[in-house]
């Protein structure tokens, strides 16, 4: 059984996350171990000396700190221990092709997003206003996703919300007036979502199997004329609203995303 550890001179984020994304490559039992902190030749030696070199373990580390890093490469050739530096080979070449040197400062890949916290309030904000549990938030969102049940609404503000954009979703059903707050704000902050009626039905019959025990069968929420009737409700809305409508069929949460990233003006680049 082969355990990654994922090597940082901070808190190992990254290396972490190529540790695990390796580990799901392989239909394998793979260990992964984060190791944080490796800011010095004795914390590289006190780690080393703790794991165990007879079994199968790889080192992936993200340290950037020269000396640091040459010294656990070289202890580890040593110890006939493999190892891989992520970060190395990417700051070198950005060095050489800048003609800079760089200022090797450990946690570099944390905080040069400085977007980090806001990231966090924009994940509690998707939570907190998810299905309009609260219409206050309408005016405080970046963008407002509008569209039927099982129209992707809350997984696109939870994707957006890890951009640091402040998603807020209204699900629309012809029973349930709208907010007056979504007719007082910027219509291009609005996004409507539509979806093949065929499509929806079948999305909604799974989810009705899915929980058939605790649904009544004399719901509704699959009917093709109720669909339709939804559909076009949704659709009056929208053009009511005048805003952007994406078509969710088939279609990637990551492709809608940056389908509504790029109408709300978000360029997702960010100068460090």
């Amino acid at each position: 059984m082969l355990t990654i550890y994922a090597v940082s001179d901070s808190i190992g984020e990254t290396a972490e996350q190529v540790a695990k994304a390796t580990a799901r490559q392989f239909n394998e039992k793979i260990i992964v171990k984060r190791v944080t902190y490796i800011k010095n030749f004795e914390s590289a030696e006190e780690f080393l000396s703790k794991i165990e070199c007879n079994k199968d373990i790889m080192i992936i580390n993200t340290i950037v700190l020269v000396d640091v890093r040459e010294f656990l490469i070289e202890r580890c050739v040593e110890k006939g221990i493999a190892i891989i530096n992520i970060l190395g080979p990417a700051i070198n070449t950005a060095s050489r092709i800048l003609n800079k040197i760089p200022e090797y400062k450990p946690g570099a890949v944390r905080n040069m997003d400085d977007t980090y916290d806001k990231k966090i309030e924009a994940m509690e904000f998707a939570m907190q206003y998810d299905d309009s549990k609260d219409h206050k938030g309408v005016k405080l969102a970046d963008v407002v996703l509008i569209g039927l049940s099982r129209t992707s609404k809350t997984p696109l503000c939870m994707y957006l919300a890890n951009k640091g954009i402040k998603a807020l979703n209204i699900p629309l059903m012809p029973e349930i007036p709208l907010p007056e707050e979504i007719f007082e704000i910027d219509s291009k902050k609005i996004i409507g979502l539509t979806i093949d009626p065929i499509r929806l039905m079948e999305i909604r019959k799974h989810r009705m199997d899915k929980f058939s025990r605790i649904i009544s069968p004399d719901l509704q929420y699959a009917n093709g004329e109720r669909v339709l009737d939804e559909l076009e409700y949704a659709d009056r809305i929208m053009k009511r609203l005048r805003c952007k409508v994406i078509d969710v069929t088939n279609r990637a949460i990551e492709d809608t995303a940056l389908l509504i990233m790029e109408s709300i003006g978000y360029g997702g680049v960010k100068d460090y």
